[in-house]
Order: structure tokens, then C-alpha cells, then sequence
């Protein structure tokens, strides 16, 4: 089988492809995309994900044997799922419930998290509202995983699914976000449990050290987040 060619940076939308090509035995080579230093921008990547965002991949061996790019977290997910039978679902119910939470990752909890993320860590000025609304929201959906997790073992059911795969990385970072796991406990056993799964630890450390060298990189972030003078 040929390698697919991942564009990767080590971001929770990063990890959401590692881990999953790493718990379906892919194989896989990395291409990094660093984030603050602009490459997202380059129209060699904008080819690939015209939103200019990562992760994509590049599969060798698409339909019908052709080559395919494909963008967007949500979508290269369900395309490895389907590709190889694996983690989208069993039966029809669950597979309607794993792309019904698959999307409620997508909609709601990457990006009210994101914006936590960057409102409580790397705005360059305290926004006291900007801070509160998105701890909030990030709250309150961590409410709403909490307690389809007392229904289930997984997000989608009863199998671990591509839903868990696109949930965790952001939910792991749940300190980051100044949020309490001591109200949410199917929340915490989740977490535990997937964590410590081999092809998320492995997953996740995939060139970690970039992302640690990125947290302390003020000229970097300034780049990634437009206040750089000379990206206007």
C-alpha cells in the first residue's frame, strides 16, 4: 500500500489525522506545514487545502486508483473510514450517530475551544467578555459530552470511533481551556481511557517538540495570528 502524504502540524486538528492513521495501520509520511512561519499560505499548500488550513492529505491511492487531496479534518476522517471499513460506525444507527457527533466536533467544540484557547493564552490584550463567553461555551459543551458518556462507552456508542478521535485532542487540553473535570466523571473516565490507547499516545507526540518550541515563539504566533506589520 502506498504511503499517504500527510500535511501536518501538531495542533488538535493535526492530531485528529495522526491518530487516526495511526489506529488504522496506514502508512504514512509526514510533510510539516509550520504554521508560523506561513507556510499554510504558500499556493504549493493552498493546492492542496484551498482554505489554507491543516491538516490535508495527499492519498496515492484514491477512488477508482487515482491520486485525491482532501482538506478539512471532518471529511479526511470519514474518507480513512470508509477507505478502510473501520472506526466510522457499526450498523447504520451508529454511523449516524458517529457523523452527528463527528459534526458536533466540527461545529461546536473545535472552534468555541479554539477560541478559548486564543483568548486565554495568546490574545495580546485581556478581553474580559471574549474570555468569559468562550470558557462558557467550552463548558457548557464539555456538559453535553459528559452526559452522552453516561450513555455510552464511546461518544458514538459502543466503539471507539473517528467521533473520539476528533473530540479528544481538543478535549484533552481542557486545562488549557480553564475548564473542571470534577462535575463531568464519564468525561474524565473517557479521557483516561483513550488516552491511554498506543496510536493516540503516538499520535499525539508526533513532532510535539515543534508545538512546545511554537508556545514560547512570540514572533511566531504574531505571524500565525496577523499582527505581524509586514502580513498586514
Amino acid at each position: 500500500m502506498a504511503e499517504i502524504e500527510l500535511h501536518y502540524w501538531p495542533t488538535p486538528n493535526g492530531w485528529k489525522i495522526s491518530i487516526a492513521l495511526e489506529e488504522l495501520g496506514l502508512p504514512y509520511r509526514v510533510r510539516l506545514v509550520d504554521i508560523g512561519a506561513g507556510d499554510q499560505k504558500t499556493d504549493a499548500f493552498r493546492a492542496i487545502s484551498p482554505n489554507g488550513r491543516i491538516p490535508a492529505i495527499v492519498d496515492p491511492e484514491g477512488p477508482d486508483g487515482a491520486p485525491i487531496a482532501i482538506f478539512e479534518s471532518g471529511a479526511i476522517l470519514q474518507y480513512l473510514a470508509r477507505k478502510t471499513g473501520r472506526l466510522g460506525g457499526d450498523g447504520e444507527r451508529m454511523r449516524i450517530a458517529v457523523d452527528a457527533w463527528l459534526m458536533w466536533q466540527m461545529g461546536g467544540l473545535g472552534p468555541m475551544a479554539g477560541q478559548a484557547h486564543h483568548f486565554l493564552k495568546y490574545a495580546p490584550e485581556d478581553v474580559p467578555y471574549a474570555r468569559d463567553r468562550y470558557r462558557t461555551e467550552v463548558a457548557r459543551l464539555y456538559g453535553v459530552l459528559d452526559r452522552r458518556l453516561g450513555e455510552s462507552p464511546f461518544v458514538g456508542g459502543d466503539a471507539y470511533s473517528i467521533a473520539d478521535i476528533a473530540i479528544y485532542p481538543w478535549a484533552s487540553l481542557w486545562e488549557g481551556q480553564e475548564q473542571t473535570l470534577d462535575d463531568k466523571p464519564h468525561m474524565a473516565r473517557w479521557l483516561d481511557e483513550v488516552g491511554a490507547r498506543p496510536a493516540v499516545q503516538r499520535g499525539t507526540a508526533l513532532h510535539l517538540e515543534k508545538r512546545k518550541a511554537f508556545q514560547s515563539d512570540a514572533a511566531a504566533q504574531d505571524r500565525l495570528f496577523g499582527r505581524d506589520a509586514k502580513d498586514g
